[in-house]
């Protein structure tokens, strides 16, 4: 995606309206959508849940089936099961859905960066494959493709992890972690792979959209208790409001207050095994000889 004089060639016609219809897991504070053409039944699955109780290490698709669900009542075709990065906070419900539904797997073609990273941190042997192989399309930046009539295409947002992609459909953009509600800034930088810098560059990405373009969250805690939660605002609302990246905030301010702030974090309480799983396309590990699958806890490296 070319820059020029600070904003940016949009690939598509951005003048569709899709219908985007939101499904909140209270679990995990996500938001999934599913996002379909105004005068067709093609769609898209955006950021997908698979319940799970880490206490237990029990599964559960409760979250999935309602999307599922609510694909067979209004009779949709699905295209695409995307994600929007590889999710450190719930487990992707992606190959379930798949197996339902149909539709292909894509994200970012950065998730290499995170195999790679995050297969020694876990450990992982040499039939893990660290090419992005369990996923049927990566994209890159300034990708196109199609959802039935629909024409989307996708921006590279690194900075929380290597893989963040906004998902741009019409006037909708899906933003996964990148952006939070203008009342609750942006995404941590903190990870392995993460970098504030990017960050910022990221954010600004977004923020060069059309003013009127509909940002979807991924995830909302209603500022901190506040308010009830939210998933929906606009580029306008975020340029103006936004604590962490409103206009007017330079670089270097927005990565002091990143790298001050990311210090006291604690990390996800489903980090472990959400990375695990969410890294193979939402894949379980290989069972072992007794056909029981195991997830790893690496002690110190996170």
């Amino acid at each position: 995606m070319s820059e020029q004089s600070g904003s940016f060639e949009f690939p598509v016609d951005m003048g569709t309206v899709p219908h985007v219809t939101t499904f909140f897991d209270p679990d995990s504070n996500t938001f999934s959508y599913v996002v379909r053409e105004p005068d067709g039944p093609a769609c898209a699955i955006i950021d997908s849940v698979l319940d799970f109780d880490y206490s237990s290490g029990r599964t559960a698709r409760e979250s999935a089936d309602k999307v599922i669900a609510h694909v067979r009542e209004h009779g949709l075709k699905v295209e695409w099961i995307i994600e929007t990065h590889v999710h450190a906070d719930h487990l992707s419900a992606a190959p379930y859905i798949q197996d339902a539904l149909g539709g292909k797997i894509g994200i970012g073609a950065e998730v290499i960066t995170v195999q790679d990273v995050f297969g020694k941190i876990f450990n992982e042997g040499t039939e893990f494959q660290r090419d992005g192989s369990q996923f049927d399309a990566l994209f890159v930046d300034g990708d196109t493709y199609e959802i039935g009539s629909m024409k989307a295409f996708t921006i590279a947002t690194p900075g929380h992890t290597p893989a963040c992609m906004t998902h741009v459909i019409g006037d909708a953009a899906f933003v996964g972690d990148t952006l939070f509600m203008p009342d609750s800034g942006t995404a941590r930088a903190d990870f392995p792979g993460g970098d504030a810098r990017q960050l910022f560059h990221s954010t600004r990405k977004i923020l060069s959209l059309p003013d009127e373009t509909r940002l979807f969250m991924c995830h909302d805690y209603g500022a901190g208790g506040g308010r009830d939660v939210a998933n929906e605002t606009t580029v306008a609302a975020e340029r103006a409001h936004n604590i962490h990246v409103r206009d007017g905030v330079d670089e270097d301010e927005f990565v002091t207050m990143r790298t001050e702030r990311d210090a006291q974090l604690s990390m996800p309480k489903l980090i472990i095994p959400s990375v695990q799983v969410n890294m193979r396309a939402g894949e379980m590990p290989e069972p072992d000889e007794t056909g029981k699958r195991y997830l790893k806890i690496p002690v110190d490296e996170l």
